[in-house]
């Protein structure tokens, strides 16, 4: 698109008002409502919809064939695989207008979410949490936690890098690619600064 700091594919539709960050790439079949914010230096791939009042965070990189609908907030640099489903009603019907009754979902700073994986709305994703693929997510996941199945429970804990990690009896942790420490105390897991 020209007269932009961020790239269009000709064949995607951005309504006006929407608001897009520089360097943001935007591919085949793409629509962006009105209200919707995207930050900078993302990437949505092809047929990608984003709904009125839907944020994204910078760095965040959206995967073909997903659909954000009203109500989901993405922080910094999340991962949506190919296929990513959100909710936004609890109970949908047809022949019932549910406007109003929109839940937000949250998902945190960092967090991975699997190809076909589905989100259902009313949720928080923690950060740097990882959502296998195809699971399907009913409750809140806390940071760091790595989640599967249908419906998901947790069988682990992933680093920022998005590596497994092992504690030992004492609580810590190392991650295998970067080294950085990290402690497990209480069910929930936090990163050591050096």
């Amino acid at each position: 698109m020209q007269g932009t700091t961020y790239f269009a594919h000709p064949t995607a539709v951005i309504d006006p008002g929407a608001r897009i960050g520089a360097g943001t790439r935007i591919w085949h079949f793409c629509h962006i409502m009105e209200g919707a914010i995207i930050g900078a230096n993302c990437s949505l791939g092809q047929n990608v919809f984003v709904a009125s009042g839907v944020e994204i965070g910078r760095g965040t990189k959206v995967q073909n064939n997903v659909s954000i609908y009203t109500g989901v907030i993405c922080e910094e640099d999340v991962f949506l695989g190919p296929s990513v489903v959100f909710t936004n009603v609890r109970n949908p019907r047809s022949a019932i207008s549910r406007k109003e009754a929109y839940q937000k979902t949250l998902v945190r700073r960092g967090a991975t979410i699997g190809a076909n994986a589905t989100v259902i709305c009313g949720n928080q994703i923690g950060r740097y949490a990882f959502i296998g693929a195809g699971s399907v997510i009913t409750k809140d996941v806390p940071d760091y936690a790595l989640m599967v199945g249908n419906p998901a429970r947790q069988t682990g804990w992933m680093s920022d890098n998005g590596q497994r990690l092992d504690f030992d009896t004492e609580g810590k942790g190392i991650c295998s690619e970067s080294g950085d420490h990290y402690t497990l105390e209480n069910g929930a897991v936090r990163k050591l600064e050096h």
